[in-house]
């Protein structure tokens, strides 16, 4: 599973599947080898890959050695949903269960962004904020940026709480990714995540988006689906 409108316009991507999990809480040292697993299907070995401990924060981190922390393999960066390269050969790793991965890829100046969005990152905007870092720190401009929403749970079985809801307040369409049954909510990461990326400018037709659902395909883990054994997805992209 890749993004073709992203690997058109020059970018490595692939996302990986229940073959294996990605969380090193639960498979320890294994996931060193799931990686090498992964870049073969990437089709490319890279010279540095990056992750992060992902805590649902706003947290967006530039790539470079001197930050990061040694892991298993690769680098990765504490208390962090996002992260930023200008370099060719490094690849970025998100992994997720129900949450949208999200790549954002500017082909002429060079950059690109991978952000773990859930609920809290949607609500936060942490798309949104990584194209603002792309423009301000990276030169970019936002109708040369491509994305791609990676496998999301679908709406009809992500419900959420009235708090969730709440936590939307400041999006002027949040009823367009929003129902209620009784006293709880249904939401679209997916569509809420796409108007984040359209507020910033991006172009729709620029906007990739994956139909799969983690919750009702067989090939991919699901926090919601499989309870507490839940395995972790990744997603992982690389400037060729």
């Amino acid at each position: 599973m890749r993004s073709r409108l992203l690997q058109e316009q020059g970018l490595l991507t692939y996302i990986s599947g229940n073959k294996y999990s990605m969380s090193y809480k639960k498979e320890g040292e294994k996931v060193k080898h799931y990686f090498l697993d992964i870049c073969n299907e990437l089709g490319a070995i890279p010279e540095e890959v990056y992750t992060g401990y992902q805590e649902h924060s706003l947290n967006i981190r530039y790539c470079h050695e001197e930050e990061a922390k040694d892991f298993v393999y690769g680098k990765i960066f504490l208390d962090t949903d996002g992260l930023i390269t200008d370099k060719k050969s490094v690849a970025l790793l998100i992994k997720f269960a129900d949450c949208s991965p999200i790549l954002i890829y500017d082909p002429k100046r060079k950059v690109l962004a991978a952000v773990h969005s859930g609920w809290r990152g949607s609500a936060g905007k942490i798309a949104g904020l990584a194209v603002d870092k792309m423009v301000k720190e990276f030169s970019c401009k936002s109708k040369d940026l491509y994305a791609y929403i990676g496998p999301t749970i679908d709406q009809e079985n992500y419900e959420v709480g009235p708090e969730v809801y709440e936590a939307f307040k400041d999006f002027k369409n949040r009823d367009d990714f929003f129902y209620q049954k009784k006293d709880k909510y249904h939401v679209s990461l997916v569509e809420a995540n796409k108007a984040t990326l359209l507020e910033s400018g991006l172009e729709e037709a620029h906007i990739d988006i994956c139909p799969v659902s983690t919750y009702t395909s067989k090939q991919l883990h699901s926090a919601r689906r499989d309870g507490e054994n839940y395995g972790l997805n990744a997603m992982i992209a690389m400037m060729k």
